[in-house]
């Protein structure tokens, strides 16, 4: 059916053989400015959340502008960020839809949402909200995690003569936790934190019997976008580990764990990552308990 006037909802349906939305972004995902593909990376990994948001929060949880959740739209081929959100919705329901005989098993209602009762009161304080943000992260990132990804993962760290994890600004923490936790069992484990002169030499070391760990959130830092395309140059074994499934640290990886990091306070929430940095370093330690035991003895961790 041939379009009349503005562009519709229906534009980029059109445009793109009936395509869903999240698929007609993901296809385009090269084609936007910086600006517009922190906001594609939200609308793809939150879809729930975006059917339902206003533009001034969709542009809060993607650190942007309204302004540029509106150009983005338009880029689409919307009229403006109605529309997108109408076909956001649809894409949700559908999602719902083929979902909902499946719930019975795993705690869920036929709305794809948990029967557990909620954690907090209606009225609840910030801190209750934060912490209810947090308990909903978690159960999203085990939702969505592949176990193949996961075991792959293990994998390579476990057969790995070294380790280089790149995480920087908010993610130095976690990726020096990482380290700490591979050299608690042994493994030789380096850090990539900041550009400084060791930091580079570091890089300069990737071969091909090193792994690549790098750790983002929201758009990635140069420098771990550096170690990548380094590891993938020097065939490197590399994981990701992100927030943004189309962020470019996702895309330079062999293999890519998912992490939620919604929140309603003025940072991204970390739980979720810790978890699974944690989760990780158990994983491979479960691969030779015994001969880990001893050590971990040693440092009196537990």
């Amino acid at each position: 059916m041939k379009r009349s006037g503005s562009p519709t909802a229906q534009a980029p349906h059109e445009a793109s053989g009936h395509q869903t939305l999240s698929a007609y972004i993901r296809a385009r995902f090269d084609d936007f400015s910086r600006s517009q593909k922190d906001v594609a990376q939200y609308i793809v990994d939150h879809l729930d959340e975006v059917a339902f948001q206003t533009a001034e929060e969709l542009a809060r949880r993607a650190n942007t502008s309204s302004s540029t959740v509106v150009r983005f739209s338009q880029a689409l081929g919307f009229e403006g960020f109605p529309e997108l959100q109408t076909s956001a919705r649809e894409e949700f329901r559908r999602r719902v839809a083929a979902g909902s005989g499946s719930g019975a098993g795993h705690g869920l209602n036929g709305n794809g949402a948990s029967n557990a009762a909620p954690l907090f009161s209606l009225d609840q304080s910030e801190f209750e909200t934060a912490v209810a943000a947090d308990h909903v992260n978690v159960e999203e990132t085990a939702r969505r995690i592949s176990r193949r990804d996961v075991e792959a993962a293990i994998d390579a760290i476990s057969q790995s003569r070294r380790v280089l994890i790149a995480g920087t600004d908010q993610m130095a923490f976690f990726a020096s936790y990482l380290r700490h936790l591979l050299m608690l069992l042994d493994l030789q484990a380096e850090l990539v934190a900041s550009p400084s002169q060791e930091a580079l030499s570091r890089l300069g070391r990737i071969d091909s019997e090193t792994l690549v760990i790098g750790l983002s959130a929201g758009r990635p830092h140069p420098l771990v976008v550096r170690a990548m395309k380094l590891a993938r140059h020097r065939k490197a074994r590399t994981v990701a580990i992100t927030d943004a499934t189309l962020s470019e640290v996702a895309k330079l990886a062999q293999t890519r764990l998912y992490y939620s990091s919604n929140s309603p306070a003025y940072v991204r929430s970390h739980t979720a990552l810790l978890s699974m940095i944690q989760a990780l370093a158990y994983g491979v330690y479960s691969r030779d308990a015994e001969q880990y035991a001893d050590r971990i003895k040693a440092f009196r961790l537990k």
